[in-house]
């Protein structure tokens, strides 16, 4: 039988009240609140937390303070992969960014998500779906990378996106929902 962790990870109905999931947010919270204190300054400091905080990073990867997920273990970033101000990953399934991708302040990267009948919510029943965003990817300030998208190498977001559906690599898109720009 699994575990709600394991139903959430692999993107199945699960409780967001489960004991084990409520410990796991609150030590992310922990781990946020100490890091989002911290400025480039403190170089030697940030490190140790990143490395706590996320499921893997590659080298020299930034994150511009404050930063803001939900359990942090599910992200995965490549090498020199930047977000600036202000970001969050809602990440109750993994979240793979590759390396040399840049995301604009205020990205929201959403992996949860919730059922669609009435029943379901009310009986406290969330889900969610894996997010993969490729290499060399650029991501304009504000948008929004819905569950379940794949992002394809030296894609382009638009400022202010709504990523509904995968985009194709090369490809720029940008509006809402996102089209591609011909």
């Amino acid at each position: 039988m699994k575990t709600e962790m394991e139903k959430m990870i692999a993107g199945e109905n699960y409780r967001p009240g489960d004991p084990e999931l409520v410990a796991a947010r609150a030590r992310a919270q922990q781990l946020m609140a100490a890091y989002n204190v911290t400025t480039v300054a403190d170089g030697e400091a940030r490190g140790p937390i990143l490395d706590a905080l996320l499921g893997g990073r590659g080298k020299d990867c930034a994150i511009r303070a404050p930063f803001y997920v939900d359990y942090g273990t599910n992200i995965f970033l490549g090498d020199d992969v930047f977000f600036n101000y202000g970001c969050t990953v809602l990440d109750i399934c993994p979240v793979r960014i590759g390396d040399r991708t840049q995301i604009g302040p205020m990205t929201q990267i959403l992996a949860a998500d919730h059922p669609r009948d009435a029943a379901s919510r009310a009986a406290f029943l969330e889900f969610g779906q894996p997010i993969t965003i490729g290499k060399d990817v650029w991501i304009g300030g504000g948008a929004l990378i819905l569950p379940g998208v794949t992002i394809g190498d030296d894609a382009i977001i638009g400022a202010g996106a709504v990523i509904t559906r995968d985009v194709a690599s090369g490809q720029t898109v940008a509006g809402n929902p996102a089209r591609p720009l011909h």
